[in-house]
Order: C-alpha cells, then sequence, then structure tokens
C-alpha cells in the first residue's frame, strides 16, 4: 500500500532566519507534488522576504501586500463608489495574486504592515484569504520565525507545525521559544508540533545529543548538502534537484515520520 501523504491539511514551516528554511520548504513542495495523493497544492510564501518564489522558480510580483495597499489607498482617499469598487473587486484581486506553477499554486503575502495595522482591512483579506485557501486540498506555509503572522494572516488554524533549525544555538532557542508560546497558550495549539534539523554536518547517528535538545518529536534529519548549496549559489531553483539527491530524500523520510505521527 502506497505511504499516505499529508493531504486535506495546512501545514506550516517556522524556524529563525538563516536555518534553511526557505530551502527545506522548497524541497518539501517537491515532495508534496510529486504525490498524487497530495491532491491541489497551495504554497503560500508568508515570510515578507519573499526568498521561496527563487528558490521555486517561480517568476511573479504580485502579492497579498498589494492587494492590501491598494485597500489602504482607496480607504483613505478614495471617494465612496471607488471604495465600493475596490470592495466588489476584493475576491478578483486576491485571485489575481495566485501563481500557477508546475504542479501547484503559489501565493505571497508581502508586505503587510507597510502603513500601520489596520484591523478591518486585514480581517477583509484574511476572510477573503479563508474562502481561497479552501479550494485547496493541501496548503503549505513558508512562515516567518513565528506562527502568529501566519495565524493573523493566512488561516486560524495551523494542523502541522514543523520548526525548522540548524545545529547553532540560536536557532535552537527560537524553536523552544515557539514551543513555549503554544504550551503557554499565546498562539492556537496544532494537531502536531516537530522539530526538523537541517544542514546538519555528519550523520544522524553522530548528532543523537542534538535531538535530546528539544521536549519536541524530531520528525526529520536534512543533511548539509554541497548540491543543494551549489543550486541555492547559482540561484538555481531547487526543484530542479535530481532526485536521488541526499537532503531531497531525507525530506521524503521527514514526511513519512509525520505520517506516522499520525496514526
Amino acid at each position: 500500500m502506497a505511504e499516505k501523504h499529508i493531504q486535506g491539511k495546512i501545514v506550516a514551516v517556522c524556524g529563525k532566519g538563516g536555518v534553511g528554511k526557505t530551502a527545506f520548504t522548497t524541497m518539501l513542495t517537491r515532495v508534496l507534488r510529486d504525490d498524487p495523493e497530495t491532491g491541489r497544492l497551495l504554497v503560500v510564501d508568508a515570510d515578507p522576504a519573499m526568498g521561496l518564489l527563487y528558490a521555486l522558480g517561480v517568476d511573479t510580483s504580485r502579492s497579498i501586500g498589494a492587494v492590501r495597499e491598494k485597500i489602504l489607498e482607496a480607504a483613505e482617499k478614495g471617494t465612496a463608489g471607488e471604495k465600493a469598487e475596490v470592495a466588489e473587486q476584493l475576491d478578483y484581486l486576491i485571485l489575481n495574486a495566485l501563481q500557477e506553477a508546475e504542479g501547484f499554486s503559489y501565493l505571497a503575502m508581502g508586505h503587510m504592515n507597510a502603513k500601520g495595522c489596520f484591523c478591518s482591512v486585514n480581517d477583509l483579506l484574511h476572510d477573503s484569504l479563508a474562502q481561497l485557501v479552501n479550494q485547496f486540498d493541501t496548503i503549505l506555509i513558508d512562515g516567518e520565525a513565528g506562527i502568529e503572522q501566519i495565524n493573523r494572516q493566512v488561516t486560524d488554524h495551523v494542523n502541522t507545525l514543523l520548526l525548522v533549525t540548524d545545529s547553532s544555538f540560536r536557532g535552537q532557542q527560537t524553536v523552544k521559544t515557539i514551543e513555549k508560546l503554544v504550551a503557554d497558550g499565546y498562539v492556537p495549539a496544532c494537531e502536531r508540533m516537530g522539530v526538523v534539523l537541517n544542514r546538519i554536518p555528519g550523520d544522524e547517528s553522530s548528532n543523537k545529543d542534538l535531538k535530546k535538545v528539544f521536549n519536541l518529536p524530531v520528525y526529520g534529519f536534512i543533511p548539509f548538502d554541497s548540491e543543494v548549496e551549489q543550486f541555492d549559489r547559482r540561484g538555481e531553483s531547487l526543484m530542479k534537484l535530481p532526485e536521488g539527491n541526499a537532503a531531497l530524500r531525507a525530506v521524503r523520510a521527514t514526511i513519512a515520520a509525520v505520517n506516522a505521527s499520525e496514526r
């Protein structure tokens, strides 16, 4: 029987900047895209830096942040008629921000707070985005260090939270901080939450002590991979990694571990 992969769920990837989170999310996109059980896949870049589109090889300048700015401009300077027109066009504007790629759809959140916090506008966007994400079977979100902004901007509920870290002390502390925020109820708890150790030198057996640092389950061990680094240095999409790449195989094993935790 084929392995059941993440399907009908919302998966968020978080971690400190510089730990390889975007590279991991890209390889995870590759794994999910290639599995027919994933269904219709939406990849959301919730990091304002929008680095994921380069790793995915997606070409777009559109984002939800730009939609938000259009709404704010109409609210601040537009006539009553212009405001009503923008409100009527909202669903179209959000759909237009969606980029179709090979085997998946891509949506960039972009810069959401350039003009301050406008709760009514954010709520309006949130409701429209909720309608959009409901059209997909699997949603994969590349987030910032924390989960708060994902819950606020994209969706109210993340089923699976993958906390990515390298072997650095600061990366580990970021994971522990997010874990504590969830445990203390500051952000909604997920159905499952675990750690992915990324870009780790040596093999898994030689890094057993690193796994003991966390109270959470460690779902994945992604070794440092020179081929991934070369792709990144050349600006080549990680979606083109060869099938036998060691890091890509490790990402497949990570998904298998997440699936096993669901049973």
